[in-house]
């Protein structure tokens, strides 16, 4: 399986939803990164990202965006491909 980073904080409603959805999926290791905790690691993450919202997943080396767009590709049946490549 892919390794996943997910960019979060801890009151977060979407992070709580994008974990939910890619335990569901059988992810079992995700690499959070807190940004509330390392103010830093949000400028770094905008940096990479050009978005300042969290939830900012990374799949492998795909970045996939935030909950919504992580919901859109398990819609279209994609997310499998990029969790199992």
């Amino acid at each position: 399986m892919a390794p996943v980073v997910m960019y979060c904080t801890a009151v977060c409603p979407y992070c709580v939803m994008a974990e939910r959805l890619l335990h569901a999926k059988g992810v079992t290791g995700i690499e959070k990164v807190r940004v509330d905790l390392q103010p830093e690691l949000r400028i770094a993450m905008m940096e990479k990202t050009g978005r300042r919202t969290v939830p900012q997943i990374w799949i492998g080396d795909t970045h996939v965006g935030g909950y919504d767009d992580l919901a859109a590709l398990e819609h279209a049946g994609k997310l499998n491909q990029l969790l199992n490549p």
